[in-house]
């Protein structure tokens, strides 16, 4: 409620900080990547959740997707879509390994769209979106996304700075494919999680788990030596389910936290319900 009261800057995008002590707008920067990404991810996954009684997250949702699309949606010069960062108003063309999750909420976001212009072209971008992260896998010599990844005139879909070439077991790209393939089944995303597996397979798997990679440039890269806790609980769940039945964890009765819990729609013939 006090975020939507809130005036917010670039007509309607909303800044990553927020100072605690009077609730004025912080450092004005503004990314679907790290320190933003779960907050848009929330609005739609509660107006879900919700089975469609706060409109509240709705309004929220879609007037957030609306500068978004407008102000940070950028296009490559061969063609890919990306979410480009804002910093005081100029934009870095740079993604996040973490913003491809977005892929996968507008994908949720269409599917629940009033009118069929509207979800027509958020799903379109989905698909876009979720194609050039597919890209930032299929561009690196382990075939598995680093870190950050930039548009240049010369580079597109890559990393440029070494301190961003690692993969800690992230699973936004693999969520994005799950939420296009149980959309459109296109046997593409099907095919993206497939590669990302095997990568993952080559190129992480240890004698007792999986670890990181320093440098996804480096097929014999050095490992971190973490499995970090995200991996068990979304990016082989994501997996999983990719590859199981569509009945298995149906859209239609259950939404997924931001770290891949199933959380059951109310009122649904789960028989939960506000009352």
């Amino acid at each position: 409620h006090f975020m939507d009261k809130q005036t917010k800057p670039h007509s309607g995008l909303y800044p990553n900080y927020v100072n605690p002590h009077n609730g004025q707008w912080g450092e004005d920067s503004v990314s679907l990547g790290a320190l933003g990404d779960s907050f848009y991810e929330y609005l739609i996954k509660s107006w879900v959740q919700s089975n469609g009684t706060d409109p509240q997250a709705l309004r929220l949702y879609n007037g957030a997707m609306d500068a978004v699309d407008k102000q940070l949606v950028q296009k490559s010069r061969n063609g890919l879509t990306y979410l480009a960062k804002m910093s005081y108003g100029h934009l870095e063309h740079k993604m996040e390994h973490l913003a491809c999750f977005t892929g996968g909420m507008f994908g949720l976001g269409a599917l629940h769209a009033s009118d069929d212009t509207t979800r027509n072209h958020f799903l379109s971008l989905a698909a876009k979106i979720t194609d050039t992260c597919a890209q930032s896998y299929a561009r690196t010599a382990t075939h598995i996304g680093p870190e950050a990844f930039y548009f240049t005139d010369r580079e597109e879909a890559v990393a440029l700075n070494n301190h961003e070439k690692y993969y800690i077991l992230r699973p936004e790209v693999i969520e994005s494919y799950f939420y296009l393939w149980r959309l459109t089944h296109d046997q593409r995303f099907r095919d993206y999680a497939w590669s990302a597996a095997q990568a993952i397979q080559r190129h992480c798997r240890t004698d007792y788990g999986f670890s990181g990679i320093r440098n996804t440039s480096d097929v014999q890269s050095a490992k971190d030596d973490v499995q970090q806790t995200f991996f068990l609980a979304e990016t082989l769940k994501y997996l999983y389910l990719i590859f199981s039945s569509d009945d298995l964890i149906s859209l239609d009765d259950w939404v997924f936290n931001t770290e891949a819990h199933p959380f059951p729609i109310l009122t649904t013939k789960t028989g939960l319900s506000y009352n």
